[in-house]
């Protein structure tokens, strides 16, 4: 199949050409014919199977009649709500390609930076909103955006969404939309909570399932290291040194872990930036612009930071520490492996995580290439560290008076 079967407008058959694709992907010949017929839809797809222009150009489709409305007469009429800034942007860029022959308009919003700029846009005008949950209600509540003509609202990375505890956001905001309205739901994986926003607010919606539900890409070689705790950057520092070569990203559970490894790589000479949580935007918009451009070749990241990256060239992913939920591992290692080529995960396991590998494996239905030739193994019988605290309480005995307690004070009454 080619885009020309998918009955869009030339302008945008234009665009998508011009960005060098000539044949939609599995997910999209499946669910651009659903969005044109008005289908409220639950796609369940893998990150870089593309998704984005899987909603981006039916939309636009949808628009194309309406794109000459004056700018100060246009207004809100499809939405996308993105769990993180980064995706957010992303999306925002695809939308810009897409409609590159159009006349209509798209911006982004998101936290983090200043809001003015952001006002004065939308008072402009725009037909698409892309926005994140927390800048949207902002803006909404200030009166500066209407969601009252919105005919399409997109839901993308849900899982990620409701992981990240914006469940209470996301039914206000599809409350404040029309109740006639469109609802797209695209998820990597679709566990029990995903369900249940599906049932409570689509109607009737079409399933689409691309690539089994939490599998991860064949092109992808998935090797595990056991390594004491104490001993893992010293065995990330030996890979780097001996076996792994290209892009990397390497994957830390929290912030000050990752900044504890950029130090220690960057005294080892290492090209290499962060992106967290903490970190301003325009900081990690620059962390993530010089390692598309190749600046920098090792980006250090947090779950939540880097669920909206999409490198077309990645050559491994580095599970520092290992996600204590094991779809997460599944959207990491996805990172790589894109478009046909192939990439290599890399698993430091210690003894506290072997519990993990186990849910893992479950969920992937694979067996992890356990690697034991490394200078930092982990012995079998080793168990997870527990730390306990050496204070027992305090040093005085109840109900003990002090020395200068006990003293005859004369009283000044």
């Amino acid at each position: 199949m080619s885009f020309k079967d998918l009955n869009l407008r030339r302008p945008i058959l234009r665009a998508v050409a011009e960005a060098g694709y000539d044949n939609p992907t599995l997910v999209q010949e499946k669910t651009i014919p659903l969005v044109l017929e008005k289908n409220d839809i639950i796609v369940s797809a893998q990150t870089g199977t593309g998704k984005t222009a899987a909603f981006a150009l039916p939309i636009l489709q949808l628009l194309f009649d309406r794109q000459d409305v004056a700018k100060k007469g246009k207004t809100i009429k499809a939405l996308i709500v993105s769990p993180t800034r980064e995706l957010a942007l992303q999306i925002e860029q695809n939308f810009k390609t897409y409609s590159v022959y159009t006349n209509l308009r798209s911006t982004v919003v998101y936290g983090g930076t200043s809001i003015e700029p952001q006002k004065e846009i939308l008072k402009k005008g725009v037909d698409i909103l892309i926005a994140t949950p927390g800048r949207l209600l902002d803006l909404h509540k200030q009166d500066i955006i209407n969601l009252d003509y919105v005919e399409t609202l997109v839901l993308d990375e849900a899982d990620l969404m409701l992981d990240m505890g914006f469940i209470y956001d996301v039914k206000k905001i599809e409350r404040l939309c029309t109740r006639e309205k469109q609802i797209l739901l695209f998820s990597a994986t679709i566990p029990y909570k995903v369900e249940q926003l599906a049932n409570a607010i689509l109607t009737g919606p079409k399933r689409i399932e691309v690539a089994k539900n939490s599998s991860t890409s064949t092109q992808i070689r998935q090797l595990l290291y056991y390594v004491p705790k104490r001993n893992k950057i010293e065995l990330c520092l030996h890979l780097l040194r001996n076996t792994i070569r290209g892009n990397i990203i390497i994957f830390r559970r929290t912030k000050f872990g990752v900044d504890k490894l950029e130090k220690t790589l960057l005294k080892n000479g290492y090209n290499v930036d962060s992106i967290h949580g903490d970190k301003s935007q325009t900081a990690r918009q620059e962390a993530l612009n010089n390692f598309k451009k190749g600046h920098i070749n090792i980006l250090i990241a947090t779950d939540v930071a880097a669920r909206g990256i999409d490198v077309t060239n990645l050559d491994a992913v580095i599970n520092f520490d290992l996600p204590n939920i094991p779809e997460t591992y599944v959207h990491r290692v996805g990172r790589t492996a894109r478009a046909g080529k192939s990439g290599t995960a890399y698993s430091l396991c210690s003894a506290d995580e072997k519990n993990y590998v186990k849910t893992i494996q479950q969920l992937i239905s694979l067996q992890l290439d356990v690697m034991e030739d490394h200078p930092y193994p982990l012995d079998p019988k080793a168990k997870p560290v527990i730390h306990k605290s050496k204070k027992t309480g305090s040093k005085h005995k109840k109900g003990r008076k002090s020395v200068a307690s006990k003293k005859k004070k004369k009283r000044w009454y």
